[in-house]
């Protein structure tokens, strides 16, 4: 915290590419492990688990996978309005990623 006469230290900004390159490794692994899931599905299928517990896992499946997505639609709104160059253009860039979240959401 700045004292009294002790120069404020703003932090810059993340770099764009830095931030997404973050957030793709962060999808990435979210990703391979919704790929455990499925693999781990098949396995219960194959050796004639209940449907309840197959039932159970391809909920914890299909959650990962809406994280991941949700995940994914931030940081590519968090990119599109550091990128605008207006109000105007960041605001057009939210109405986007809300319609996109409607869409497949």
């Amino acid at each position: 915290m700045a004292t009294k006469g002790t120069p404020r230290r703003t932090e810059a900004p993340v770099p764009a590419s830095s931030y997404r390159e973050d957030h793709q490794k962060d999808v990435l692994n979210r990703l391979r492990r919704v790929e455990g899931q499925v693999r781990g599905l098949i396995e219960m299928i194959q050796s004639g688990r209940s449907c309840e517990d197959v039932a159970l896992q391809m909920s914890a499946a299909r959650k990962a996978m809406d994280k991941t997505f949700y995940r994914m639609m931030a940081c590519s709104l968090m990119e599109a309005v550091q990128e605008s160059e207006s109000d105007a253009q960041a605001m057009a860039e939210v109405e986007r990623a809300a319609h996109l979240l409607e869409k497949f959401g």
